[in-house]
């Protein structure tokens, strides 16, 4: 028998009891629903990562000062300064594999602009530190190595601290105060949204390192070059590691340490703590649609269920069809048509509910979601692949049914 016949076959049985056929497919609908909807959540959490990695900048390694042992205690990073702006200078001269190394000192200041103020994170950088976090700026410029050597009062604002100071009004050219410092704003950063922990970066302000040290964090009198970190963007991500031994070497080399002694400073490679953080999103994924995936099964031990009653009913319709010349393959293509017919309607529903599902949950909590193919098509094609091995036995059954007792079957 050929399909298009065992189809329309199995359409008109099922068309018999549209209630069952309904309900025989709602487990296929709700497993579908469930997968559709768990990968579009996984997925967006990862396109989420994918994008937080992208806003710190790629191949980005960072020197922390400090992690040091003094009279017998282990400091952490950043707890004396241990690193200058002539180790970022050497970094970047000596290391063939770094691009740029941007020297940075962080504090936390009030800024204050008329009558409004804002709490905010201050950075004393470099014009490297654009470079660094391919960070540039969306109007207005950035900081020139005039303005470093000069000790400019100027700023560059991030996107949160631009709106709460100014709202919708234009900041360019605005006087601002930093610890009673007024600072010209020269520019505004592009959004940077949130960072892997949830920091906002937005909520900064970037003014001249040299400015920094000199009129606004305070500077070390027995280290004037000092400062608290340095980014480095390497060239090649595939360099990431070679780079990153270089550097510990240089440091250990300009700070004269010895075998014996640990480092006076901390190393982050971002790169490897994303990239753990994107694999650990996907096993995430892979398992919420693993679970979800378990109402699929519980949809086809419904379908088998259903299409063994189905067989016992239409025993001496199977016994007439035998014996007017249906052969076993007949009868098992027609049965097995039904059970892959009910899930694949089951899983177009299904798809279309998981979609909708997944718009709904991410209005309601905020959650980022991404519909693809990739999530369902996989869903789609274990619906079917679900029909045809539920449905084999029931369809099995019915074709080794001998006609003559199919026959007498009442």
């Amino acid at each position: 028998m050929r399909i298009w016949p065992s189809v329309q076959m199995a359409v008109a049985a099922l068309e018999v009891n549209k209630m069952r056929t309904a309900l025989t497919a709602l487990g296929v609908i709700i497993g579908v629903a469930a997968v559709v909807t768990m990968m579009a959540i996984g997925a967006g959490a990862e396109a989420r990562v994918a994008e937080q990695i992208r806003s710190l900048g790629s191949n980005l390694i960072i020197v922390l000062s400090g992690s040091i042992t003094s009279g017998g205690l282990r400091l952490g990073a950043g707890s004396q300064l241990t690193i200058t702006e002539d180790d970022a200078r050497a970094i970047q001269r000596e290391v063939s594999s770094v691009e740029v190394a941007a020297p940075v000192m962080r504090g936390a200041v009030q800024v204050v602009f008329g009558n409004t103020n804002w709490s905010t994170a201050v950075q004393g950088v470099s014009p490297e530190y654009f470079q660094a976090r391919e960070w540039p700026v969306a109007s207005g410029r950035a900081f020139t190595p005039e303005d470093i050597d000069a000790a400019g009062k100027v700023a560059v604002l991030g996107e949160t601290v631009k709106d709460n100071l100014f709202g919708s009004s234009d900041a360019l050219g605005q006087t601002i105060r930093i610890k009673k410092v007024p600072f010209i704003v020269v520019g505004v950063l592009t959004r940077k949204g949130q960072s892997t922990q949830g920091e906002d970066q937005d909520d900064t302000v970037l003014v001249p390192l040299s400015t920094a040290k000199k009129k606004v964090l305070g500077i070390s009198q027995a280290n004037a070059r000092a400062v608290g970190a340095i980014l480095i963007k390497v060239r090649e991500a595939a360099r990431m590691k070679e780079a990153e031994g270089q550097i510990r070497g240089l440091l250990r080399q300009r700070h004269r340490l010895q075998m014996n002694q640990d480092d006076d400073f901390a190393m982050r490679n971002l790169s490897e703590i994303l990239a753990s953080q994107e694999a650990a999103s996907k096993v995430m994924s892979l398992l919420l649609a693993a679970v979800a995936a378990v109402s699929l099964v519980v949809g086809g031990i419904g379908i088998m269920n259903i299409m063994l009653v189905s067989v016992t009913e239409r025993t001496h319709e199977i016994g007439l069809r035998r014996a007017v010349g249906a052969r076993r393959r007949d009868i098992l293509s027609q049965f097995l048509v039904e059970a892959v017919f009910v899930s694949l309607a089951g899983g177009l529903i299904g798809i279309a509910v998981g979609i909708a599902g997944s718009h709904v949950i991410g209005t309601i909590f905020g959650w980022s979601v991404l519909v693809s193919v990739s999530g369902i098509l996989p869903a789609f094609l274990f619906a079917g692949a679900v029909g045809i091995f539920f449905g084999y036995y029931p369809a099995r059954k019915a074709s080794l049914l001998k006609p003559i007792e199919a026959l007498r079957y009442e």
